[in-house]
């Protein structure tokens, strides 16, 4: 189904109307009927009728994935207060999302703000409808809070380039059809100003990927070798040696992505909401221990205190601003607040947290969030890179010393 002409005319009334009406006509009846009568044994049922990538796909080449992105592309073009109502009306209706957040949070905004015509055309709209899965190849063994100090070397052949090097810890390489990829094109100029930003295709010859295991037993990060791959020029995204620049607008948008920013949910809590929580502790008992109420308490308070920051960064997009160092805020806060909830939820559990029957799937859930929780204050820029950030461009304190900054990336000394 194409998107809704002249969407952005629409009154919230009659847009979350179009939606709800979209919503009926596509998800099948039994979940219809599951929320409306907030039925949630229903809904499970239901989720076996939906093939997933099928909806992701209908989803968005209906707009609603992406519901800001521009009419001139074939988007709503919805104004950020009109995505609220939207992204409002999906989490009622509990709906399935695309897991393509290194696109849609952080590919799609860069490509939007330094991609040509024709890159827009060509990328973005698979992009949104879940065809082609996205991955960030910035991180190396040796550069990984210092990403600027990257030594993945891309060399100019013609109207190519020749990329060779390493990349680490690359959320869906394995499943990727694109890679974000920053380069070395300079060697002679600061570590800053020698840099390029490529969108690589993933499935080109000399593109090796080896997933690596977590401890919740999955293998979602990867480490990427290229060894002479080619991409075309065509695929650079901003100018030569001004790749810093452009990682920097999708480090942005990674922690606004992260961090939630996007939802004004108070239950945008990453791995398990806090009703949630409340409700085992209510199962099982432990509610009535003051010092898990408490914990309890302060998990809610903690929630809205994101909600409420969340607002503000939709209130600053809405006013057309692109996301800032501020993000780092609610990318540092969302993280530890939801490890503690994490832990709270295994501390809930007692001795169950332990050992489960194979059916228990309620128990393996909370305990693989607790697991996957530990990484939130790693990925996307670790708490203590986000506090440099927060002390250096929010509060105006110094920077911290750098001797690299000024001289040659070639003239850096490293370890052989």
């Amino acid at each position: 189904m194409a998107v809704i002409e002249a969407a952005s005319t629409l009154t919230d009334d009659e847009l979350r109307t179009r939606l709800v009406e979209w919503l009926r006509e596509n998800l099948p009846p039994l979940w219809v009927e599951a929320v409306e009568e907030g039925d949630e044994e229903k809904l499970h049922q239901a989720r076996d009728l939906v093939d997933y990538n099928d909806w992701c796909a209908r989803l968005g080449e209906a707009g609603w994935t992406t519901p800001t992105w521009p009419a001139e592309y074939g988007f709503l073009g919805l104004s950020g207060a009109q995505a609220k109502v939207v992204n409002e009306e999906l989490a009622r209706w509990r709906v399935p999302r695309s897991f393509n957040i290194i696109g849609i949070g952080m590919g799609g905004p860069t490509i939007m703000q330094w991609g040509t015509d024709e890159q827009k055309q060509r990328l973005l709209e698979p992009m949104a409808k879940h065809e082609e899965i996205w991955c960030q190849l910035f991180s190396e063994p040796g550069s990984g809070s210092d990403v600027a100090s990257l030594a993945t070397r891309a060399v100019r052949d013609g109207d190519e380039w020749v990329v060779n090097g390493q990349k680490v810890w690359t959320t869906l390489a394995h499943m990727a059809k694109w890679g974000l990829l920053v380069a070395r094109t300079d060697p002679d100029k600061p570590k800053h100003k020698g840099l390029s930003y490529f969108i690589v295709d993933m499935k080109a010859p000399g593109v090796e990927v080896r997933p690596l295991k977590q401890i919740t037993g999955d293998a979602e990060f990867n480490e990427v070798f290229f060894t002479d791959v080619r991409i075309p020029d065509s695929m650079r995204l901003g100018p030569e040696g001004e790749g810093w620049m452009v990682a920097t607008t999708t480090l942005m948008n990674e922690r606004a992505a992260l961090s939630g920013a996007g939802s004004a949910s108070d239950q945008n809590v990453g791995g398990g909401p806090v009703d949630a929580v409340i409700a085992l502790a209510q199962k099982n008992g432990s509610a009535n221990d003051a010092v898990v109420r408490q914990r309890l308490a302060q998990a809610v308070i903690e929630g809205r205190v994101i909600k409420m920051t969340n607002l503000r960064a939709n209130a600053a997009r809405k006013a057309g601003h692109q996301p800032g160092p501020e993000g780092s805020i609610t990318k540092l806060f969302q993280a530890e607040y939801n490890q503690r909830l994490q832990n709270l939820a295994v501390d809930i559990l007692g001795d169950n947290g332990m050992a489960w029957l194979p059916d228990d799937e309620a128990t393996a859930t909370t305990v693989r969030g607790f697991l996957r929780s530990r990484a939130n204050t790693i990925e996307g820029g670790t708490s203590e890179i986000m506090r440099n950030i927060l002390g250096e461009r929010v509060l105006g304190l110094p920077k911290e010393p750098s001797v690299d900054r000024d001289i040659a990336w070639k003239d850096v000394k490293r370890s052989s």
